[in-house]
């Protein structure tokens, strides 16, 4: 089992472990969350999503042996999946923690494999703490003793609490900066410096972050014992990676049917400060084209935090509420958090409309601000969110 914590990039660095590990011919179960469209995305067995009658089984199992008692959604939820893992081969599981970690409902595994810390930064401080440094003891609730931790380059007060946690538990650490690093090699290709120099090709999924989120995958199988990667192998992952509303591009389906000549539609689920940042520098490179967006938030995230980081890089601003989310921002809230920013804003009363107001001919629209407004998105487009 390889277990994962951190606040921005868990599930697309599960994306590049899996890509990764089935091109090499093993067979993974994964465990993801949030969802996009349907529950059954969280669960993977074998590299196929759970079905509908198994999780069903599962689900009334699960309801018969906790009697009633008080549980959460994700707990429940979370031992249905480790049901479906115990009872169907696999080679390796890839369990994404749900929030924090000391304290998460994943966080039950005395010995993984491996245990990986993705970079770590200000969200739901009303769980996990207030500063930095109290976010990270949560994160580094997974590490266990004996179990090597790769940990991303963190800020230095997230570092410190992390190192102090691997030290009392004895964990190895295996650091990027340190004992690995990754960076844009030769010809815009991805280059891996760890226990194994490796120069592959570019990964499928865009931005700069993603060059990151692929260099803590390749450090993770760096560390996992009793499995055989070739070059090969980790180059196929490394093209072949699929992972929803992540800088993705929007092909077909009403939304992009309904746009002006030559107009881009593209969708991501950032919706934090430290993804709000790498959104600012993918749209810095987007100069070919003006770029507006649409936004919509849930109400437990900083919404103006998030816009300032984008602010600069888009010509307007389209507020919705995400449809059928109780705590999601209205769209006038949403408008009102990017005037706060500084960006030319106005609510609308959908999606379609939201689109078709700051659509122009020749120019790029990125619909982003929650990984629930990417999910209804794709549930309108007519676009299933996995395959």
């Amino acid at each position: 089992m390889i277990h994962i914590a951190g606040t921005n990039g868990k599930g697309s660095t599960i994306a590049f472990l899996r890509a990764c590990l089935e091109a090499a011919g093993y067979r993974v179960h994964a465990y993801t969350s949030p969802h996009l469209v349907r529950f059954h995305e969280r669960i993977r067995l074998d590299g196929k999503l759970i079905g509908e009658e198994h999780l069903t089984d599962l689900l009334e199992e699960c309801e018969r042996a906790n009697e009633g008692q008080s549980i959460t959604f994700f707990e429940i939820t979370t031992a249905a999946a480790f049901l479906a893992f115990a009872r169907q081969p696999a080679d390796i599981v890839l369990l994404e923690v749900g929030l924090g970690g000391r304290f998460d409902a994943t966080n039950v595994i005395p010995r993984p494999a491996v245990t990986v810390i993705t970079p770590v930064s200000f969200d739901h401080q009303h769980f996990l703490g207030d500063t930095v440094a109290a976010i990270a003891f949560e994160k580094a609730g997974i590490l266990k003793p004996g179990a090597p931790a790769v940990v991303v380059a963190q800020p230095q007060e997230a570092q410190t609490v992390i190192e102090a946690r691997a030290r009392e538990l004895g964990a190895p650490l295996y650091r990027e900066g340190q004992e690995w690093k990754v960076s844009r090699g030769a010809g815009g290709g991805l280059a891996y410096r760890g226990k194994r120099a490796l120069d592959l090709p570019p990964p499928a999924l865009l931005g700069e972050h993603q060059l990151g989120n692929a260099g803590t995958a390749l450090a993770a199988l760096d560390c996992l014992e009793g499995f055989k990667l070739g070059a090969d192998a980790l180059a196929r992952g490394m093209k072949d990676v699929e992972w929803p509303a992540r800088l993705q591009r929007l092909l077909k389906g009403p939304l992009v049917e309904a746009l002006p000549r030559n107009c881009e539609l593209w969708l991501d689920g950032a919706h934090n400060a430290a993804g709000g940042a790498a959104l600012a520098r993918v749209l810095e490179g987007w100069k070919d084209r003006p770029t507006s967006l649409v936004f919509g938030m849930l109400k437990s995230h900083d919404a103006e935090v998030f816009l300032r980081q984008v602010a600069g890089h888009a010509e307007e601003l389209a507020g919705v509420a995400i449809p059928r989310e109780v705590n999601a921002l209205s769209a006038e809230a949403a408008a009102q958090a990017a005037r706060a920013a500084g960006m030319r804003a106005h609510a609308s009363p959908s999606l379609a409309e939201a689109v078709k107001s700051v659509a122009k001919p020749d120019s790029r629209v990125l619909i982003c601000g929650s990984l629930y407004l990417a999910g209804r998105v794709l549930e309108e487009n007519n676009q299933a969110a996995h395959s």
